[in-house]
């Protein structure tokens, strides 16, 4: 969206990584995200063709807002490299992710993004410190241990998925997805199933993982409370198409 992020004053986080800037070991590449792809849908209301040309600043969280089948989930996978659009590019920090003309579509283990999914898909036979250590690149115990206690879990470290609550659920989902240090987090609705409460508790958290990560957050939602607390812009799909985008406090106003 060609807009630079405001970085809020971070000091209140009690966390022992540095959270955001430099010093953070999470930190991501960072750089110009530039996507223009178009790829035919079949939704509930029949086909339609998703066409989007953005472009997302450094640090920018963004929020993908529509409702059921507008193509925000399809979006996503898309940048993961889980769908391949029909045509178009897909570039960030000047690498090229996908280009149909060029016949380039780098695999997902290329791209570096961490994907929280709405139903987190945790590794149900891996304590919640394994699930995390799986993520990483290269082991460190080190940096394992900072997340642990960064979203509150060292006491749930030795805890297999089935014994959590939603919520702590979520917290791993997200611990995990940093532990692989993404240029580019992705985030699936990573609330809608939980209550009221708990979504305005782990917004704060999704909020922490931003910022730890220093990069650009995609994150799907159709909560307009939820995107006025969390985005910097907010792109609004319908059918498919782009109809507006924007500050939160712009369009819902």
């Amino acid at each position: 969206m060609n807009k630079e992020k405001n970085i809020d004053d971070i000091s209140n986080f009690n966390s022992p990584l540095g959270v955001g800037g430099s010093s953070s070991p999470f930190r991501g590449l960072g750089g110009r995200f530039v996507i223009d792809i178009e790829r035919s849908m079949l939704t509930s209301e029949g086909k339609s063709l998703l066409k989007v040309d953005l472009e997302i600043a450094n640090n920018e969280l963004l929020c993908l807002f529509g409702h059921s089948g507008a193509g925000k989930t399809t979006l996503l996978r898309i940048l993961a490299g889980l769908f391949t659009p029909d045509r178009g590019f897909i570039s960030f920090n000047g690498v090229v992710w996908y280009d149909s003309a060029k016949k380039i579509n780098l695999p997902p283990q290329q791209r570096n993004v961490g994907f929280v999914f709405q139903d987190y898909a945790l590794f149900p036979n891996m304590t919640v410190r394994k699930n995390i250590e799986f993520a990483q690149k290269t082991p460190n115990a080190e940096e394992v241990d900072s997340l642990l206690s960064h979203f509150g879990l060292e006491a749930l470290q030795k805890q297999y998925p089935a014994k959590l609550s939603g919520g702590q659920k979520q917290r791993v989902a997200l611990a995990r997805a940093l532990a692989a240090k993404p240029n580019l987090l992705l985030l699936d609705e990573p609330l809608s199933a939980l209550d009221y409460e708990m979504r305005l508790n782990l917004q704060d958290e999704i909020l922490k993982a931003h910022k730890l990560l220093n990069s650009q957050t995609l994150l799907v939602s159709h909560d307009k409370e939820e995107v006025l607390k969390l985005a910097d812009t907010v792109v609004m799909l319908r059918n498919g198409v782009v109809i507006k985008s924007g500050k939160p406090v712009e369009l819902f106003t």
